[in-house]
């Protein structure tokens, strides 16, 4: 199979397949599906040259879809060396003409020239997971800024980045933080994580979460969202965490909550989800007992202190695919999973399609207003309107065939007065 159109990818005889996927998870995104529709008839992007560093994946797919639907010159590449879906990629290239430069199982190298590949497209708009094309924007490509009119950012770890980034006042254009918006992080972040990160986990181990006990670092909504799906497996959750109110949130949802030092010496499953680097680290590695599996659903893989991981090691084996066996000198037997990247997409296939649907509803959206209104921002981080919020939230309880009520004229007055008492 031959194509015209410029792409990086494992084999573009995969294509029919990755189409099926795409088309099956197409039919679990209806409010998605929505807004093609109406894109392809209004055309809001226009010529507009986008860069887009997301993981390939079938929902991706369908919004790198709706996008060129709205007139948008899509380029894609990978945001994680282990989560594109080769066929996926191939059916991107093959079948609907975008470009794609992603491979899975990409060295590092590989990877960045993906990014700098989709640089090469010279965008008008990105749209990050984990802001890598904004930091080689930014840090190797500054003449180029200029021409960016917006960007968005889906992950809680890029939306860190980029507040930095306005903070230091080195941000050279303006962010839309689709992570921020409701219909984002708390269906994604919580039930999105929840569900695919034991599913990576189970796939790679097939281990019983019955029983065990199972650590999760941190209680965002990520975190919730796993501690809340492990129990309901049956394990015995502990939460760490550092900010009090999190942590007081976690023991009033009634879960354990302790150190991380205390956490280790009883953990068989340990996940983290913080955003945040060495959160398992070196001293916990000589804490834990025989058999304790390692494993991250956080943006990248530095959650786990790998380098420690493996000078302690007196060897490193492969046991299963997307399993390495660390023993220590004193025998105990520590697995890492997925090479500490999120486990979610790397031994899975990453959030359901009907959760991405909120998401990259959000993305299709985010990217239509910023094109329409970046004349009026400033290189700062913005949310998420609320009333595209809010859309996403109208559209997609339509399409589950949910009615909700609405204020009586008396009940709007009543709101919005302050002179009428009990």
């Amino acid at each position: 199979m031959s194509t015209t159109t410029p792409s990086d990818v494992r084999d573009l005889a995969l294509a029919p397949e990755g189409v099926r996927r795409i088309e099956w998870a197409d039919r679990q995104m209806p409010v998605l599906a929505l807004i093609r529709e109406r894109f392809a008839a209004e055309r809001p992007l226009e010529g507009i040259r986008v860069a887009a560093c997301l993981h390939v994946t079938s929902e991706t797919a369908n919004l790198m879809r709706t996008l060129k639907a709205g007139g948008a010159d899509v380029v894609l590449c990978a945001s994680n060396p282990l989560s594109t879906q080769d066929d996926v990629a191939a059916g991107l290239v093959a079948e609907y003409g975008i470009s794609v430069f992603a491979r899975n199982g990409e060295d590092n190298d590989t990877y960045y020239s993906h990014i700098e590949a989709a640089a090469d497209h010279h965008p008008q708009l990105t749209m990050d997971d984990g802001a890598d094309v904004i930091g080689v924007l930014h840090a190797k490509r500054p003449e180029q800024l200029s021409e960016i009119l917006a960007g968005t950012e889906e992950t809680t770890t890029g939306v860190i980045r980029l507040k930095a980034m306005e903070a230091d006042g080195t941000l050279g254009f303006p962010i839309v933080a689709v992570n921020e918006a409701n219909t984002k992080h708390l269906f994604d972040n919580r039930y999105g994580v929840g569900q695919s990160t034991l599913d990576g986990i189970i796939r790679a181990t097939n281990v019983l979460l019955a029983g065990s006990t199972f650590v999760v670092g941190g209680y965002g909504w990520s975190g919730r969202g796993l501690a809340e799906r492990a129990r309901g497996m049956g394990a015995h959750v502990t939460v760490v965490e550092v900010d009090p109110l999190r942590a007081l949130q976690a023991v009033m949802d009634g879960f354990n909550v302790s150190t991380m030092a205390e956490a280790a010496r009883h953990g068989d499953i340990f996940c983290t989800a913080t955003g945040d680097k060495n959160v398992i680290r070196r001293e916990h590695f000589g804490l834990m007992k025989d058999g304790a599996i390692l494993s991250n659903t956080g943006h990248f893989n530095v959650e786990i202190e790998i380098p420690a991981l493996q000078e302690m090691a007196t060897a490193v084996t492969v046991v299963r695919p997307m399993v390495e066996q660390f023993e220590m000198p004193d025998g105990r037997r520590l697995f890492l999973l997925a090479e500490g990247r999120l486990v979610n997409l790397a031994a899975a296939e990453g959030h359901p399609a009907s959760v991405m649907d909120m998401s990259f509803a959000n993305q299709a959206l985010s990217a239509e207003w910023a094109v329409k209104n970046h004349a009026d921002l400033e290189p700062k981080v913005y949310v998420v309107p609320t009333d595209l919020d809010n859309e996403v939230a109208r559209l997609k309880l339509a399409s589950m065939g949910v009615e909700i009520d609405s204020l009586t004229a008396e009940q709007e007055k009543y709101l919005a007065s302050w002179d009428e008492g009990t």
